[in-house]
């Protein structure tokens, strides 16, 4: 992956109910993995464009969560103005900065997991590369049917777009030091 043009995009493919996303980012192993570990980094950066996640609260540990909401703030969006998406991550296993393994659920506000929606097993694999970061995420669904569920819901191009939004965060950050 020598070609500069292609470093920031992403990689998608399907097998069977797992998805795996591919991307190299600008930055350092270390201050990649910090910016998924911590409240402060990840509320600059995560969610789709026109999103914003006025709650973020992270204990990052294995048996940790993370509870988080995204709020549409973006008029141009139609109707998702306004609409939240709250999450609730389950850390099962930490080994920083080379990897996070969690449960990704969707939820309400009080934290209670939304039963009907599919989970996920999150394995962020953070390879280091010549400076930079190769992140791959892998995302085991129940079934393939559960996979195309969240794909039909818009969540390749929201990716996507968290992503680029983590382009912008580390590029600041890596600025200001």
């Amino acid at each position: 992956m020598n070609n500069p043009n292609l470093t920031n995009q992403l990689v998608s493919k399907v097998e069977g109910s797992t998805l795996i996303l591919e991307r190299v980012f600008q930055a350092p192993r270390e201050l990649v993995f910090k910016a998924f570990s911590e409240a402060e980094h990840l509320k600059h950066w995560w969610g789709p464009k026109g999103w914003t996640l006025p709650v973020c609260n992270v204990d990052f540990r294995p048996g940790g969560t993370w509870h988080y909401c995204m709020k549409c703030e973006d008029k141009n969006q139609g109707d998702f103005y306004g609409m939240e998406s709250w999450g609730k991550a389950f850390y099962q296993e930490i080994t920083a900065p080379e990897q996070i393994v969690y449960r990704d659920c969707f939820s309400d506000a009080e934290g209670n997991i939304a039963e009907n929606m599919p989970q996920m097993m999150v394995t962020l694999d953070f390879i280091e590369q010549d400076g930079k970061t190769k992140l791959v995420n892998t995302a085991k669904y129940a079934s393939p049917e559960a996979l195309q569920t969240v794909i039909d819901m818009g969540m390749i191009p929201g990716i996507t777009q968290t992503f680029e939004n983590l382009d912008v965060h580390l590029e600041k950050l890596q600025q200001s030091n």
